[in-house]
């Protein structure tokens, strides 16, 4: 199995009313592995607030890459770096799985990830045995800065997976 952070970034909360504007994903297991795609919109619904925090306008985000072919390189990308069953993991699957499973079903036909997601604060609150720390390991274990940068973000949260295995997480990465 191959653990691979992922973070989004888009112009809406769901993938029924907005569009994809980023991506990025990093290898767990080595974090010098890593994919930035852009996919220009696929509505002509969007919210500036969401938009914005992707640090791109709306004209910017015309620019960007066909979603289908951002999302087959992604999914080329995805089996080249994998070790066995790809597995999708993220801050919160609940928003950035949502849109990747979209948009790889949507443009692609399937994806590579299958089903399922992990979600990182989770897993630290089993590691510390208390589900009200949701959110401390993002300042105590993330070495690169959050900052929107999906590349980034997903590079700081596999970052933390990796400290994960010093406080007793057993994780195959």
């Amino acid at each position: 199995m191959s653990y691979i952070s992922v973070d989004v970034e888009s112009d809406n909360p769901s993938p029924a009313n907005g569009s994809m504007v980023c991506f990025g994903a990093v290898l767990v297991s080595d974090t010098s592995k890593s994919f930035y795609g852009q996919t220009k919109p696929i509505s002509e619904n969007w919210n500036e607030e969401a938009l914005a925090i992707s640090g791109f306008t709306r004209k910017e985000h015309e620019t960007f890459e066909d979603a289908k072919i951002t999302m087959a390189d992604f999914a080329l990308w995805v089996e080249e770096v994998s070790i066995g069953r790809p597995i999708f993991i993220s801050d919160n699957p609940a928003f950035d799985w949502q849109w990747i499973n979209f948009y790889f079903h949507k443009f692609i036909g399937h994806n590579p990830f299958g089903f399922s997601a992990r979600r990182i604060g989770d897993l630290y609150c089993g590691i510390v045995k208390d589900s009200t720390k949701n959110y401390e390991w993002k300042k105590k274990y993330r070495k690169t800065k959050h900052d929107h940068n999906p590349v980034n973000d997903a590079k700081g949260n596999a970052e933390a997976i990796i400290e994960f295995q010093k406080l007793g997480l057993k994780i195959k990465l």
